[in-house]
């Protein structure tokens, strides 16, 4: 399913036009982004938890050269699917 078909879909279970249903689409996902740019944790009861996992500065090795890099730390989005979800899931 892609972005356009989950709008379809939200604008004929919500009871909303497709641009309705865009904008709110939209209007969550920019929240969501924005709470995990602030560090924030976004936990939606049944769905899941989406959180930022922090990834410690290391050395690599550059296969071609053989050379060790400097790899930098950083900061990564992740989601841990909620129970109601795995369960719908594995059914």
């Amino acid at each position: 399913m892609n972005k356009t078909e989950l709008i379809s879909r939200i604008s004929a279970e919500s009871g909303l036009n497709k641009k309705q249903s865009e904008a709110a689409l939209t209007a969550a996902l920019d929240a969501i982004t924005e709470a995990l740019k602030a560090g924030d944790r976004v936990q939606l009861v049944g769905f899941g938890v989406f959180d930022v996992k922090q990834r410690p500065a290391r050395t690599g090795r550059n296969p071609r050269t053989n050379e060790n890099i400097e790899i930098p730390a950083s900061r990564l989005p992740q989601f841990k699917a909620g129970k109601a979800l795995k369960d719908a899931v594995a059914e």
